[in-house]
């Protein structure tokens, strides 16, 4: 199973340096596929690089690595997405970091699944910041993945991938549900930056 992950910024790179380290079969896409190739060549010889709908047409599993508000130009230059498991790890913030433009009614996960409709969206990721990514950065402990979407099969693709990655992937149910997980990373967000927490702060549903 392939991996595209469109984007090189923070998560971008994060995920995929940590998906090609532990063997996942990655390609890099980007708007310069230049720059994604020199990524990818950072990675290894086994990385593969290229723009977006080259990267898409490759993979199986296509993570949409870039800022909610470049969403639909990305979707736009993907093209042919039908059948692809799209992996939204957006949060729709404002531009100063402390609140959100698309929520209660909807999701950035919903938006998506209707701009991309032949493709499988699920949410995932969007409550873990870049720098918890390495397995370094998480010091021993197993930090919980929210997978919400409306294909088992899909959900349970992404939940194989984080747990590869070292998490704990918990079912966060249908792609509706992420107009929950959402508002979680932005308060995420206000606890890494804003209450004094630092980017090394994760939720963790507890159940005893």
């Amino acid at each position: 199973m392939k991996i595209a992950v469109i984007g090189t910024g923070n998560m971008g790179a994060g995920l995929a340096r940590l998906l090609a380290g532990t063997g996942s079969d990655v390609v890099i896409g980007h708007r310069d596929p230049a720059k994604a190739a020199s990524f990818a060549a950072e990675l290894g010889s086994n990385v593969e690089a290229g723009g977006i709908a080259a990267a898409v047409k490759l993979a199986d599993i296509v993570i949409l690595a870039v800022p909610y508000g470049a969403v639909a130009e990305t979707l736009k230059a993907a093209g042919n997405l039908k059948g692809k498991v799209l992996v939204d790890i957006t949060n729709p913030v404002t531009s100063d970091f402390r609140g959100l433009v698309v929520g209660h009614s909807t999701s950035a996960a919903e938006e998506i699944q209707v701009l991309a409709p032949e493709a499988t969206v699920v949410k995932a990721f969007n409550t873990i910041f870049s720098q918890l990514l390495p397995v370094e950065g998480r010091r021993g402990k197993v930090l919980q993945v929210f997978v919400a979407g409306d294909d088992e099969k899909a959900k349970d693709a992404v939940s194989r991938l984080a747990k590869s990655a070292g998490f704990e992937a918990v079912d966060a149910g249908p792609l509706t549900n992420a107009r929950f997980l959402e508002p979680i990373g932005e308060m995420n967000i206000h606890f890494g930056f804003f209450l004094g927490k630092g980017p090394t702060v994760a939720p963790d549903w507890v159940q005893v």
